[in-house]
C-alpha cells in the first residue's frame, strides 16, 4: 500500500473545451499504447496508482494540486474509451449526477463485454457506501467513476469533499490486489489532511466489524436500551469523545434496526448493502460495542508530479496549443507505426537508409 500523500485544494471553474478536446485524444492514445505494449493489467496497476495518475493528468495539462484533475481526467478517459470498443475497457459515472448512471452504464457496458452486470453493479454500489459510512474521515463522495475490462477486472477511482476545510480526498480502489472488500480495501487514500477517522475498514477494526454485525442482528428494542443508558451517562464522557451519542434519533435508529434484525447479515459486507445502513447507525453499534461490551474501536487512517504541457490556469506556464497538439501527432503516427506488419516495417527501415 502507498503510503506517501499530497494535497488537493478543491478549486472552481471548468476546464475548457479547447483543453478537454485534447486530453481525451492524447489519453485514448496513451491509454492504447500502454494496452498494446504491457497489457489491461499494467494498465490498471498505473491508473490505480495515485502518483501516476497524478502524473497523468499533469501530462495532459491539468494543474497538479487540483481537485479538479481527478474528474477531469477521468472523464476524459471515459469519452477516450468511447472511441473504440474493440479496446475491451470502459468507464462508467463520473462526477455528482453522473455517478448515479453508474449502474445503468454497467448495464451497457456488460452487455457489450458480455459480462454479468450485476455483480459489477453490487461491486460499485458497495465501494461507494464504503467510502461514504464505514470509513468515515470527514469527506463526502461526489465523484464515483468505476473502469471495467473484458475479461472482468476493475479499478475504481472516486472522491469526496470536505466543505470545512476546502480539500479533497481520493480513493484508489484495483480488483487485482484485492483480498477482503472489507478489510483493508484501498490500494492508496490521497490526501495530506490529517482526520482521525472512524475506519471501521481497518485490520485493527476487525473485532469491532463482527460485534457489529452481531449488535445489528440484536431485537431493536435492546440496542435501544444500551443507547438510551449511554445517552443518560452521556455528561460522564470524555468531551472529546469520538461520537456524540445525542445525536442518536431513537425513531429512525428503531426502523434501521428493525430492517437489519429482520434480515439477519451473515458478515460486515452484508450489512452494508442493506438500504439505510449509513454512517450514523454503524457509529452507534461501534459505541455500544466499545462502551458496553468492551471492544475498543482503533481510529488509524488508512495510508495513503510534473508538467509536460503546462497548466490549465497557466501554472507552471500557460499550455501552448501547438505543442500539446504536436504530442497527439506524434504518438498517433507511433501507434499507427506499431500496428504494422513486421515485413512493413522492414520496408520503412530500408527506406530510411536512403533519405
Amino acid at each position: 500500500m502507498l503510503r506517501k500523500t499530497f494535497d488537493l485544494p478543491l478549486h472552481t471553474g471548468k476546464v475548457p473545451r479547447w483543453l478537454f478536446d485534447r486530453m481525451k485524444r492524447l489519453s485514448f492514445l496513451i491509454i492504447e499504447a500502454i494496452l498494446m505494449e504491457f497489457g489491461e493489467e499494467e494498465l490498471l496497476k498505473r491508473l490505480a496508482n495515485p502518483f501516476w495518475f497524478q502524473s497523468f493528468g499533469c501530462l495532459l495539462g491539468y494543474d497538479w494540486h487540483s481537485s479538479g484533475l481527478t474528474t477531469t481526467l477521468m472523464g476524459a478517459i471515459k469519452e477516450g474509451l468511447k472511441q473504440d470498443k474493440n479496446l475491451g475497457i470502459m468507464v462508467a459515472g463520473g462526477k455528482g449526477k453522473m455517478s448515479l448512471k453508474t449502474p445503468e452504464e454497467l448495464n451497457i457496458i456488460a452487455e457489450i463485454f458480455g459480462i454479468d452486470a450485476n455483480k459489477y453493479i453490487k461491486l460499485s454500489r458497495l465501494v461507494a457506501k464504503i467510502d461514504n459510512s464505514a470509513l468515515q474521515d470527514g469527506f463526502q463522495l461526489y465523484h464515483h467513476t468505476f473502469l471495467i475490462t473484458k475479461k472482468g477486472n476493475w479499478m475504481v477511482i472516486q472522491q469526496g469533499m470536505n466543505p470545512k476545510n476546502k480539500y479533497a480526498r481520493r480513493y484508489h480502489w484495483l480488483s487485482l490486489n484485492l483480498k477482503e472488500i472489507d478489510n483493508e480495501p484501498h490500494f492508496a487514500v490521497v490526501s495530506q489532511i490529517k482526520t482521525k477517522p472512524l475506519n471501521l475498514v481497518s485490520e485493527k477494526n476487525k473485532k469491532v466489524r463482527k460485534i457489529i454485525v452481531e449488535l445489528s442482528k440484536e431485537k431493536p428494542q435492546k440496542i435501544l436500551k444500551d443507547i438510551t443508558i449511554l445517552q443518560k451517562h452521556s455528561g460522564k464522557m470524555p468531551s472529546k469523545h469520538w461520537f456524540n451519542i445525542k445525536d442518536i434519533n431513537p425513531k429512525y435508529i428503531h426502523k434501521i434496526l428493525l430492517k437489519t434484525y429482520q434480515k439477519e447479515p451473515k458478515d460486515f459486507t452484508s450489512l452494508l448493502e442493506i438500504e439505510g445502513v449509513g454512517p450514523k447507525t454503524l457509529r452507534a453499534l461501534a459505541l455500544v460495542g466499545d462502551l458496553i461490551y468492551g471492544e475498543k474501536v482503533s481510529f488509524e487512517e488508512p495510508k495513503v508530479f510534473s508538467y509536460a504541457h503546462g497548466g490549465k490556469d497557466g501554472y507552471p506556464y500557460r499550455i501552448k496549443k501547438s505543442h500539446y497538439d504536436k504530442t497527439i501527432e506524434i504518438l498517433e503516427k507511433a501507434i499507427k507505426l506499431s500496428k504494422l506488419s513486421q515485413n512493413e516495417k522492414d520496408n520503412l527501415l530500408k527506406k530510411l537508409k536512403y533519405i
